[in-house]
This record gives structure tokens, C-alpha cells and sequence, in this order.
């Protein structure tokens, strides 16, 4: 090392020291120098394990980066006592110790401008009650952990960077505290800080946290944090992770771009957020979970997040408390679950919410006041027994449904108001229960109150106002009202000292569905002859003979006091399109009608975009409505399996199904639904409730048409438009028939009578030429008329010809 000198400088203070001097090595200049002395290092690498138990000065001669340590094993650098060391870059391997220990009561390092590259176990490691200074560092180690504290070590970091470890950036544990000012931690494999173990404390301010593959700030085992004015994001895990008791506060902060949860809670841990925004999350905002948890979060804003889950989710027996936080631009914003889980909310708002603003199921509860929800599918959804709460003084406004109240769920809504609701203002039904004093709904595209199954609601003191479909509308039973008023009610007989509230009407929400009325109930023989009369079809002119007998003689039995079989009169229709269900569908109502079966037997078809709304709660009330408008009729639903998609863990589809079986159920006497599709997907739909299979018994199957019944269905259309066809253009069009791909696409009937269309649209163009065309040839339709036939799939096309 003869190229390296050490200068020990003496002291401005003491002179008494010895004269200063040079050495060759690091470990003579150590051995002769007093404390308070400055050893000032020539550029180059020193090969040495370095041991600073005297309260020296290491500092380079030509500045930082330029003076090197690096022993071949073992510790580079060991701090026991009050040393400085400045400019230094610390590097070594050893797998099994850290690049730099400070460790001991009497150590009080100081490390300014050091850069700590290494790949060892830790890059900086604080123990047995050490202190430390970090100033303006860099520690990477790609092998381990960057900084950990240890045993009641302190540590304070300024302006410090802490990157590409493999492990977690800053690890405090067994009592450490470590203060961090203005740092950055980054591209760590674990956690980007650690806090674990009791007694474990953490104060970042100004610092930055990102590229991080576990969690952000995980804390645990009852440690405990501040940050604030800190950042973080793009971590590969949660932002936050607390567990087992650990408590994290939160001040001006931003945690976004986040795959996962921005913060996840368990176990009896604690979260404050102030003045903190929660943003652009995988999977939620906030998750509190289990007994003892709690999360608090004060004048905090939670928004854009393109999660399928909710953005704040409280279950398991968690409490969270809100005020004056805004939660926008979400899917859904708040879920409560289970029993002893509670969220208060005090003067928060809830806008732009694409499904629901609050949910609250499990038997959990709510205490919400003087909050605002806005722009959202459902404002509030208390979903199931013991579900509910309390609301006072909030406002729901611009909402497909205001409040959904189902299956013995029962809050209290008071002085609370529900403004330009699409669907309903107030949607009860399924056994659902809630009392409602001093409401008010206004404005609404639909119903005001929609109280339906006789569920035992309170309204006292409630008003409806300019609500488009009326503003109370109750089923019988109705719920229990006292001094209620509507606007599109009538005034109150003179006798009553209280207005009226509502007229008890079954009357249905409008639903974009095709009607089909019929005649005043013709003979069912005459109903039975078209039937007969359409082509083909046999086996399901058979499948429905068979229904009309066994309710015939079900009728008979029942006249001669005799038992009548059980009958499920809801059917399935399997086939390709254009078989005739939806034909076959309005026959066979008028024929129930006919027979006394059902009380008037027009048809309400519908598809998939007539039941499923675009927002939780939607899709039951327009399920409903378009129940309610077949009453006395058949409902059907072509396309039925759309309901049901492949992919569809939350689609409203399976919400739509769930209505429409405890519908049939409860009203099994006065609808008949016939669900139609393709054959393969319809078994999907059947499998989508438990109760579906057992609703729908017997499936009907529409057969295609064969080229001859294609051919029949031509020749009526002709007759029916007075054409007529060609002897050889009969032989052409059975052979036109016959050649077509059957794939999906292939559109039965429809596709006989797009032929005939066609046809007719080349005899137009082929007779304009003529100058005097005769009766016949207006008439006659010639194989010439037939439409070119597409080439098949596979064929090669013709040379020269672009296809």
C-alpha cells in the first residue's frame, strides 16, 4: 500500500497532541491517532477492514468518490464511537455481514456524502443502541437489505438515497427509530421501509418511495409511523400494509399507481390519513379488515381507479371513520361487509361513481351524516338482514337509484333528500324494511317511494315531489305511512285529516320491450290452427299439443274434484334464429288465455339491454318492471343467455337471473317466461341460479328448416305479395336453398324471406327495361331473379375475380 499515504492532521484544539504525520496504511494512521483527530485519505482503494472506535475524521484529499474500501472479507467499515467519515465510497461482498456496522451505546457516527455499493447481507446496519447520521448518501445492495436498525439504534437521514436492494430498503426493527428527511427510496425487492416489532418508530418528511416490488411502508407487530409530504408510488404491492397491531399516520401525502390496495389493514392495526390522496389502484383505495382494525382519514380524496373491486372496503368487524374526504371517479367507492363492521362518515362527498357510491352488506352498519353523493348508479344499497345504519342531513342527487333497501335489511334515513333519480328516488323490495322521516324526492325519471312485496317500510313526514312516474307506488301489503304527501297525488278526501300518500298500484316502471297485443281472446282451436299452419316445426307443434292437453285435462280433473298434476308452464326455446320461437312464444299465450290459464296471454319480448342496467340496483327494478308489464301474459327473453356471459364474475346479468326467479316464484300464477337462444349457450343460462333449472322443466327445440320448408316459406311469401314463381325457378331455388352454410349466422325463415326479397328487388330491375311489360311477366319470378350465392368458406376464388 506504498503508493498510499494516510495524513493524520493534528487537531486545531489539541495541540498537545503528537506532530502530524504520514502512514502507509489505514490501520497505523488509526493506531496512532487521538480522538478529535482528521485522517485525510489519498485517492485510491484501500484493501483494509476499517475499525473506528476513536472519535476521528475520515475525509478524501481530492474530494468525494475518490478514496475507496474494499477488503477482500468481513466488515469494510465498523464504527464503535463518535467518528465522522465523509466522501467515502464503501464497497465488499460478504454475504453473511453488513458493509457498514455502527454498533454500541458510544456510537455516534457520522456519514456525509458516502456512497455504500456493496453486495453484502445489509449495506448500513445499526445495532445495540448506536446513532447515526446520513447525509447526502447513496447505499445500493442488490444482495440484501439497504439500512437496517436494530436493538433501540437510531438513525437520522438527510437527502439520502437508498436503491437497488434486493431485500427492503430500510428495515427498523427491535426498538430502532430512524427520522428521514428529503430521501428516496427505490427499486427495492421487498418492502420499501420496514417497521416491525414493538417500540419500532419511523418519521419520513419530504421523502419519496417508488419501484418498489413489495409494499411501500409495510408496518407490523404493533410498530408505528409518521409520514408526511411523502410520495409513493409505482410499488408492485400495497402502498401501505399494516398488521398486528401497528399504527401509521399519514400528513399531505400521495400514494398512487398501485397494482394492489394504496393501504391494506389487519389485525387490530390503525391508520390516520390527513390531507392525504389515494389514487390510480389496482384493487382498492383502503381495505380495513378484521375486529379492532380501524382506519381514520380527514380532509383525504380517494379517485381514478380502474379496479373491478371497490375502492374502500371495510369488513370483518373493522371500523373506518371519514370526514370531509371526497371519493370520485370510481367503480364503486365504499363497501361495508359483515357483522360489527361500522363506517362513519361526516361531510364527505361521493361523485362520479360508476356503480355504487355505498354498499353495506353482512349486517354491518353505517352512521353517515351531512354527506353528498352525486353522479353515481346506486347512491346507497343496504343489501341483506341486519344490514343498516343511520343517514342524517345527506344529499343524493343525479343517480340511476337513490337507496336500495333489500332482504331484511332496515336503516333510518332521516331528513335526507334524493334528487333527479333515473330509476327510483327509494327502491324497497325482497323483504326489505327501513324507516324514512322527513324525506324528500324530487325530480326523478321514475317512482318517488317503489315499495313492492309488501315489505313493512315507515315513511313519516316523507314528500314526493315532479317525479315522472309517480311519487309513491306500493305493492299490498303497503308500508306504514303517516303524514306523506305527493305532488301527482290526489288531494285527500275531506273526512282525512292527512293527505293521501299513495294509490296501491302494481303499475310497473316503463321498459323498452315490444308488446304484442291479441284479440279478445279467440277460440284456442283457432289459435291451435295457425299454430298447425306454420311450416315445418312438427316436433314443436307436438311439444305444445302435449302442454295444451295435460292443462286440459288438468282443468277436467280439477272440475271433477279429482288432483290436478303440477305443472311448470315456463319453457325453454332452443334453436338457431328464425325457427319461429318468438312466433311459437305469442301462439302459445293466446292458446293459455284461451284455456283460462293466464288472464289476458299478450306477449312482452325483451332482450338482454331491456333488463340489465348500467348500475347496481338498475337492473332489478327494470327486471321487475318488465315482469310487471307481462303479467297475465308471457314474458319472453330471446337471447337469454346473454344474461349469463362466460366471463361475467360481476356482470349485472346474473343480478337480472336472481330477480327474475324469485319473481317466478312468488308470482308462479300470473306470467309464463320463456327463455329462448342457441342450444349450447341456453345450458349456460340454466346453470347460472340454482333456481333456473328447476323453474324452466321442459325445453322445446326448433329444429333449422330444411331446404324444402325454406322453399314452402318462399312460395307463401310469393302468394302472399301476389308472385309467382317459375316451374324452373322453383328447381333453382331448392337447389339455392340447399347450398347455403349453415354456420351462426344462418338466419332460418329469415333468410327464405330475405331470399324472396331480393328476388324481387332483381324482377324489378330486370321488367323496368321492358317497354310493355304483360300481367304475367309483373308477375313471374324466373331463376334469373335468384341472388347470386356467396362462395363458400374455404373455396378458392375465381382468377381475375376479386371476391
Amino acid at each position: 500500500m506504498a503508493e498510499h499515504r494516510v495524513r493524520v492532521t493534528q487537531d486545531s484544539a489539541s495541540r498537545w497532541r503528537r506532530r502530524a504525520g504520514e502512514y502507509e496504511t489505514l490501520a497505523e494512521a488509526l493506531a496512532a491517532a487521538e480522538p478529535g483527530d482528521t485522517l485525510t485519505l489519498r485517492a485510491g482503494t484501500f484493501r483494509e477492514n476499517v475499525v473506528l472506535d476513536k472519535a476521528v475524521v475520515l475525509r478524501p484529499a481530492d474530494g468525494p468518490g475518490s478514496v475507496r474500501i474494499n477488503p477482500a472479507g468481513g466488515v469494510p467499515l465498523t464504527v464503535t464511537a463518535a467518528a465522522q467519515v465523509h466522501g467515502l465510497v464503501i464497497e465488499g461482498g460478504e454475504s453473511t455481514a453488513p458493509a457498514v456496522l455502527i454498533t454500541g451505546p458510544d456510537a455516534t457516527a457520522e456519514l456525509t456524502g458516502c456512497r455504500v455499493e456493496t453486495r453484502a447481507a445489509v449495506g448500513v446496519e445499526l445495532t445495540d443502541r448506536a446513532e447515526a447520521v446520513l447525509r447526502g448518501c447513496t447505499v445500493l445492495n442488490p444482495s440484501g437489505l439497504g439500512v437496517r436498525l436494530r436493538s433501540g439504534a437510531a438513525l437520522l437521514a438527510e437527502d439520502t438515497e437508498l436503491a437497488a436492494s434486493a431485500q427492503a430498503g430500510l428495515a427498523v426493527l427491535d426498538g430502532a427509530s430512524a427520522r428521514l428527511t428529503n430521501c428516496r427510496v427505490h427499486h427495492a425487492g421487498g418492502a420499501g421501509v420496514l417497521l416491525a416489532e414493538q417500540g419500532s418508530t419511523a418519521e419520513l418528511t419530504g421523502c419519496e418511495i417508488y419501484e418498489i416490488r413489495g409494499s411501500g411502508v409495510q408496518a407490523e407487530s404493533q410498530a408505528s409511523g409518521r409520514l408526511t409530504d411523502c410520495e409513493i408510488h409505482r410499488v408492485t404491492g400495497n402502498g401501505l400494509t399494516l398488521d398486528t397491531g401497528a399504527e401509521l399516520t399519514l400528513t399531505g401525502c400521495r400514494v398512487h399507481d398501485l397494482p394492489e390496495n394504496a393501504a391494506d389493514l389487519r389485525r387490530g392495526s390503525r391508520l390516520r390519513l390527513e390531507q392525504t390522496t389515494l389514487q390510480d389502484f389496482g384493487r382498492g383505495a383502503l381495505s380495513v379488515w378484521e375486529p379492532g382494525t380501524h382506519a381514520e382519514a380527514v380532509a383525504s380524496e380517494i379517485h381514478s381507479s380502474s379496479s373491478d373491486f371497490p375502492a374502500v372496503w371495510v369488513c370483518a368487524g373493522a371500523e373506518l371513520t371519514l370526514t370531509d374526504c371526497s371519493l370520485h371517479d370510481l367503480r364503486d367507492a365504499l363497501s361495508v361487509l359483515d357483522q360489527g363492521s361500522r363506517v362513519t362518515a361526516t361531510d364527505c362527498s361521493f361523485s362520479r361513481i360508476g356503480s355504487s357510491a355505498v354498499s353495506v352488506s353482512g349486517g354491518a352498519t353505517v352512521a353517515l351524516a351531512d354527506c353528498r353523493i352525486q353522479e353515481a348508479g346506486t347512491g346507497l344499497w343496504f343489501r341483506d338482514h341486519g344490514s343498516g345504519g343511520r343517514l342524517t342531513g345527506c344529499e343524493i342527487s343525479e343517480v340511476s337509484t337513490g337507496v336500495i333497501v333489500t332482504k331484511g335489511a332496515d336503516p333510518e334515513l332521516s331528513d335526507c333528500t334524493v334528487r333527479g333519480a333515473a330509476e327510483a328516488a327509494v327502491y324497497v323490495f325482497a323483504q326489505g324494511r327501513g324507516s324514512f322521516t322527513d324525506c324528500r324526492v324530487s325530480h326523478g325519471k321514475g317512482f318517488g317511494f317503489y315499495v313492492l312485496d309488501g315489505c313493512r317500510t315507515a315513511l313519516t313526514r316523507c314528500r314526493a315531489e315532479q317525479n315522472e312516474q309517480a311519487g309513491f307506488e306500493f305493492s299490498e301489503p303497503g308500508p306504514v305511512t303517516e303524514g306523506c304527501v305527493s305532488d301527482d297525488v290526489a288531494p285527500a278526501a275531506p273526512e282525512l285529516p292527512a293527505p293521501r300518500t299513495a294509490q296501491l298500484t302494481t303499475a310497473a316502471a316503463p321498459v323498452a320491450a315490444t308488446i304484442a297485443p291479441i284479440p279478445d281472446c279467440r277460440p284456442a282451436d283457432e289459435a291451435l290452427a295457425e299454430l298447425e299452419s306454420l311450416i315445418g316445426l312438427a316436433t314443436v307443434k307436438q311439444e305444445v299439443r302435449t302442454l295444451i292437453d295435460l292443462i286440459s285435462v288438468g282443468r277436467r280433473r280439477r272440475q271433477a274434484g279429482l288432483k290436478a298434476p303440477s305443472l311448470r308452464r315456463h319453457l325453454v326455446f332452443t334453436g338457431s334464429p328464425g325457427t319461429g320461437k318468438t312466433t311459437v312464444a305469442r301462439l302459445y299465450g293466446e292458446i293459455l288465455a284461451s284455456l283460462g290459464v293466464l288472464q289476458q296471454g299478450h306477449l312482452v319480448e325483451v332482450a338482454r339491454v331491456d333488463l340489465v342496467g348500467e348500475h347496481i340496483g338498475s337492473t332489478a327494478i327494470r327486471t321487475q318492471a318488465a315482469f310487471d308489464k307481462a303479467r297475465g301474459g308471457v314474458l319472453f327473453i330471446d337471447e337469454a343467455y346473454a344474461l349469463a356471459p362466460e366471463d361475467g364474475a360481476r356482470d349485472f346479468g346474473r343480478e337480472a337471473i336472481d330477480t327474475l326467479v324469485k319473481l317466478m316464484e312468488d308470482h308462479r300464477d300470473e306470467v309464463v317466461v320463456i327463455v329462448a337462444g342457441y342450444t349450447v349457450e341456453m345450458e349456460r343460462f340454466l346453470s347460472a341460479n340454482p333456481g333456473v333449472s328447476s323453474r324452466f322443466s321442459r325445453t322445446v327445440t326448433f329444429p333449422d328448416y330444411t331446404a324444402a320448408e325454406l322453399l314452402e316459406i318462399a312460395r307463401s311469401q310469393c302468394a302472399e305479395h301476389e308472385y309467382a314463381l317459375a316451374g324452373a325457378t322453383e328447381g333453382a331455388l331448392l337447389e339455392h336453398f340447399a347450398g347455403l352454410e349453415r354456420g351462426p349466422g344462418f338466419g332460418n325463415g329469415r333468410t327464405a324471406r330475405q331470399v324472396f326479397e331480393t328476388m324481387v328487388e332483381r324482377h324489378a330491375m330486370r321488367v323496368a327495361q321492358l317497354a310493355d311489360p304483360s300481367t304475367e311477366e309483373l308477375q313471374l319470378l324466373v331463376p334469373a331473379d335468384l341472388p347470386v350465392p356467396p362462395p363458400r368458406s374455404g373455396a378458392a376464388a375465381l382468377p381475375g375475380v376479386t371476391i
